[in-house]
């Protein structure tokens, strides 16, 4: 099995999902894997963690409506919010955690 160089920041990003909701199922989908909060409603997933050729992107469904005083959200969407992480320290520089509690929070 081939590991991508982005491995270590995607296993940390889903750490951090299950410390805040242990029940969540991580689900493979988009190329990706996204964060299903609910068991009974599969479909409603409330972001994912996808790896890219330069970056990982954890992306949020609600993202658009998240306090982001840092400015790390990226995107223009109606809803959708995401930020790009290129190195295991952009996991906590740019303030993934706080983003995920307000993921679940929703």
């Amino acid at each position: 099995m081939s590991h991508s160089p982005f491995d270590e920041i995607t296993d940390a990003v889903k750490e951090i999902v299950l410390q805040i909701d242990a029940d969540t199922q991580i689900l493979p989908k988009y190329g990706g894997e996204v964060f299903a909060p609910d068991p009974d409603t599969p479909k409603a997933i409330v972001g994912g963690v996808f790896a890219y050729k330069d970056h990982v992107s954890v992306e949020f469904s609600e993202g658009a409506s998240f306090d982001d005083p840092h400015g790390h959200l990226e995107g223009g969407g109606k809803a959708r919010r995401h930020v790009k992480l290129r190195s295991l320290e952009d996991v906590e520089a740019k303030t993934v955690r706080a983003f995920l509690e307000q993921a679940f929070e929703r």
